[in-house]
């Protein structure tokens, strides 16, 4: 299985899930995935309609964000508002789980949510390290 993990009560990340991961997201009782992922990257990936379809199945909510390099401000916005309506814990993959934190993170700094030093004690927290983006 792969490793979800968390940053908040509301918010975990993850590198690829694979459709057999599903059942245990809805099982750890997340409400949405979000797919930072772009199709096609990686031969091995399973397709975003793939990970959609067993996300459905499970009664989850299920997004596609596809990140490529840094998001953009777009990305940002529509990655802080899924998270902001959502109606339970929300978890978010891309191949690493790095993409979708920074997404994340940028979203709650943008907000004003959280500030910078508590977004990159977060991300450090959960393996991540945000202070090239947010320090």
């Amino acid at each position: 299985m792969t490793p979800f993990r968390r940053v908040t009560d509301q918010f975990s990340v993850s590198p690829q899930i694979a459709v057999s991961d599903v059942a245990a997201a809805a099982a750890a009782g997340f409400v949405l995935i979000i797919n930072n992922r772009p199709d096609g990257e990686d031969p091995a990936q399973p397709d975003g309609a793939e990970i959609e379809a067993a996300a459905r199945a499970a009664g989850l909510d299920y997004l596609a964000i596809p990140v490529r390099g840094g998001p953009d401000a777009a990305q940002v916005a529509a990655q802080g508002e899924a998270v902001a309506q959502a109606k339970g814990p929300v978890l978010a993959y891309c191949r690493s789980g790095t993409r979708s934190i920074v997404t994340w993170a940028l979203s709650q700094a943008d907000a004003g949510r959280l500030d910078r030093s508590s977004l990159i004690a977060l991300g450090a927290e959960a393996g991540y390290d945000l202070s090239g983006v947010l320090g």
